[in-house]
């Protein structure tokens, strides 16, 4: 089992920058395949972008172009650097691990963290 922490969170204008970071500890963190999620207020639970552990990554329709995902497998973290922030993306923000591959999609894993609200507003 992989613990998570998320951070970064926070509100930001619309077309602003907002860098989620994610350590984990407790398990082989290289090893895991690690993906970041979101939820809406009413709504379910959806995929952001995940990476492989060799770095191979894949994003949503919505956030492509405007949000990357990385892996620092030294320091044992994930991070998700958002551009370009529209009022859509506010949600509350989940790291996720443990997860598998279904052809190039991130499939979603046991491990989460507790989230962090991303707040898009002007």
């Amino acid at each position: 089992q992989v613990q998570l922490v998320e951070s970064g969170g926070g509100l930001v204008q619309p077309g602003g920058s907002l860098r989620l970071s994610c350590a984990a500890s407790g398990s082989i963190f290289s090893s895991n395949a690690m993906g970041w999620y979101r939820q809406a207020p009413g709504k379910q639970r959806e995929l952001v972008a995940g990476i492989t552990s060799g770095g191979r990554t894949n994003y949503a329709d919505s956030v492509k172009g405007r949000f990357t995902i990385s892996r620092d497998n030294a320091k044992n973290t994930v991070n998700l650097q958002m551009n370009s922030l529209k009022p859509e993306d506010t949600a509350v923000y989940y790291c996720n691990a443990g997860g598998t591959y279904s052809s190039t999609t991130y499939q979603r894993g046991s491990s989460w963290g507790q989230g962090t609200q991303v707040t898009v507003s002007s």
